[in-house]
């Protein structure tokens, strides 16, 4: 990977790290409360759903100062999500990024109050953003909500707890990831095209592209479960066999997920050279998600 995109990524990670601090600290809440969505904040991550809207936005010759109030609260929903698929209930794991989950670190009550005030605090970082306009705000908060809910995200993990074990073919996977994690990728791009001011066509095209970075994210995911460096990852490897879990590996095979990611690698290559975004960052941001290794 370009060494100047590295350098570009670890500092939007940084900026967008003190950006969610300062919104969080600037906040009058309980003091665990406080501690406990910091902690979650601060346990790291990526950034790479507000690092794919800002790329957008900038690949579109947009203004990227306006991608940051709708990057941060995107960014707030991702770790909302994080803290509750951690919980007991949910995926009941006791690490995340090398780091003890949050009700782990706190306790149960705590976590799942921490990932309502995100949740419900990142509209109102879209609504009180200065540099939005009114039709902004409204296009923005609805593709949010859309994204996060029970016809997105949500959708996708209820949809992966009932069919864990059960899944036989590929679409059915496919579909629910599409939901769990392809939607608030798809909702970066998306946002990021339209505060550049996106034609239509462009529009409809970065949703499509959206939609295959999400399936390359999950896939590259499903097999570093099985290859991943635990003290990398910050996590255990090899739960997903061990739950017995549908992935890509085990209704592929290990070289049938790997073709199947390259498929959908060179299908958002294709969909960056049609709307004349090859060469830039988020071609080789495409690459990152391929090969990440955590």
């Amino acid at each position: 990977m370009d060494p100047n995109l590295v350098t570009y990524i670890k500092g939007e990670q940084g900026r967008f790290n003190q950006l969610l601090i300062d919104y969080l600290n600037g906040l009058t809440m309980p003091p665990l409360l406080k501690k406990s969505t910091i902690y979650s904040i601060k346990a790291g991550g990526k950034r790479l759903r507000p690092i794919l809207m800002k790329l957008t936005c900038e690949g579109l010759n947009g203004n990227v100062d306006k991608v940051y109030p709708a990057a941060i609260a995107l960014e707030m929903v991702h770790t909302y999500s994080l803290i509750h698929d951690d919980l007991p209930a949910m995926d009941n794991d006791t690490y995340r990024r090398g780091m003890l989950t949050n009700h782990k670190k706190f306790d149960e009550a705590t976590a799942i109050l921490a990932g309502d005030g995100l949740l419900t605090n990142s509209f109102h970082s879209i609504a009180n953003a200065t540099c939005y306009s009114d039709k902004e705000k409204v296009f923005i908060v609805s593709k949010l909500a859309q994204a996060s809910g029970l016809e997105g995200m949500v959708a996708g993990q209820s949809m992966d707890m009932q069919a864990e074990q059960g899944l036989t073919e590929v679409d059915e996977l496919e579909h629910i990831h599409q939901l769990k994690t392809g939607k608030l990728l798809t909702f970066a791009v998306v946002v990021g095209a339209y505060l550049a001011g996106a034609s239509n066509e462009i529009m409809d095209k970065i949703e499509q592209f959206g939609q295959t970075i999400g399936l390359v994210f999950q896939i590259q995911d499903d097999i570093l479960d099985i290859i991943g460096d635990q003290e990398i990852m910050g996590k255990a490897s090899g739960s997903d066999e061990g739950n017995q879990k549908s992935t890509y590996p085990s209704l592929l095979g290990f070289d049938g997920a790997m073709e199947h990611k390259n498929r959908y690698v060179q299908q958002a290559k294709q969909l960056l050279h049609e709307m004349k975004l090859e060469g830039t960052y988020l071609e080789q941001l495409v690459d990152y998600l391929s090969n990440r290794n955590q």
